[in-house]
């Protein structure tokens, strides 16, 4: 993975839904585990959400919230 595509990743905004408007870090892990259940979208939105899933699910939010922009 890329630095760059994890950069992204982090400061995006989520489009659409309950939290529209927040960045993909900010989400609360249990949205982010309905999305694993459901499916995520397609595209690079769903690949974002699915690496922010895995970052919340291995305990690395407080490490990459000083990267928000």
């Amino acid at each position: 993975m890329q630095t760059q595509e994890l950069m992204e990743a982090i400061n995006q905004t989520m489009p659409f839904g309950k939290y529209a408007g927040r960045k993909l870090l900010e989400l609360p892990e249990p949205y982010l585990v309905w999305f694993n259940k459901q499916g995520f979208p397609d595209g690079k939105l769903g690949r974002q959400l699915a690496l922010i899933y895995e970052v919340k699910l291995n305990g690395l939010e407080a490490m990459l919230r000083p990267l928000l922009r």
